[in-house]
């Protein structure tokens, strides 16, 4: 690809099996964690994208190559064999993979590589979206998106080169299938970042942050909870939306 490709532009789009269940790892790599099978999966996308980093910089193609490492969902809690979590662990956000609005589900990693065009070592703590990848491809690109059409997605370059302070996103809509489980508002005036939630899935058992008994958490029916009004959480201040906030203690 890259003997091909290295003298003009080049999209490539690498969709890594690991770190989703069933946890596939070579023989090189079983074992090399203390976090188990997991970690072990971990370990060896860790080497992978090494590999694939390498040749771009063999190549002479570092400074000329937008990178952007992301994920399209956080950790799978209902993932277990026995005592051993299979799929994943999102810190102190709530929830997982499949469960709607929570913050577990939704927060992934985004780390990007562009040396010389973007600054090292830089942490943005704006919201952002995996459908921000097309017009910020199209831009790198010389390109210009549909116009006949409303886009979802925003340029993140502005935000990544500091030339914005903040994401264009003002909100952010969290579904479950088809069904509206969420919103996110980037209140500007404030920068506070509050989430409402219209529905919640019904978890089981309650205390254990997850749907083990249905294998993985439904969008809709009898498998899911509706607030009115919504529950309403400032994530600025908690992350962990475990306190959510009524007309008396924010009359905000």
């Amino acid at each position: 690809f890259y003997f091909r490709n290295k003298h003009r532009p080049f999209l490539l789009f690498v969709s890594l099996l690991h770190v989703h269940t069933p946890l596939i790892t070579t023989e090189k790599f079983q074992g090399r964690s203390r976090h188990g099978l997991y970690g072990d999966n971990v370990e060896e996308m860790d080497w992978m994208v090494g590999k694939l980093l390498d040749v771009i910089d063999k190549e002479d193609l570092k400074n000329t190559t937008f990178i952007y490492f992301a994920s399209d969902h956080g950790g799978f809690l209902e993932a277990h064999r026995g005592n051993s979590q299979l799929g994943g662990w999102n810190g102190i956000y709530k929830g997982g993979k499949g469960m709607g609005g929570w913050e577990g589900g939704i927060r992934v990693p985004g780390i990007f590589r562009w040396p010389g065009v973007l600054p090292a070592g830089t942490v943005i703590d704006e919201p952002t979206s995996l459908m921000d990848i097309y017009p910020t491809v199209v831009q790198l690109a010389g390109g210009a998106v549909p116009q006949d059409r409303v886009m979802d997605g925003h340029t993140l370059l502005p935000l990544l080169q500091g030339t914005e302070q903040h994401s264009r996103h003002e909100f952010l809509f969290h579904y479950c299938g088809v069904f509206l489980h969420a919103v996110r508002w980037h209140q500007k005036d404030s920068g506070t970042v509050w989430k409402a939630h219209y529905a919640t899935p019904v978890l089981q058992p309650e205390a254990s942050g997850a749907c083990f008994r249905r294998g993985i958490c439904p969008c809709f029916g009898d498998g899911v909870t509706h607030h009115n009004p919504p529950l309403l959480f400032n994530l600025s201040q908690d992350p962990s939306e475990a306190n959510p906030l009524s007309a008396d203690t924010e009359p905000l």
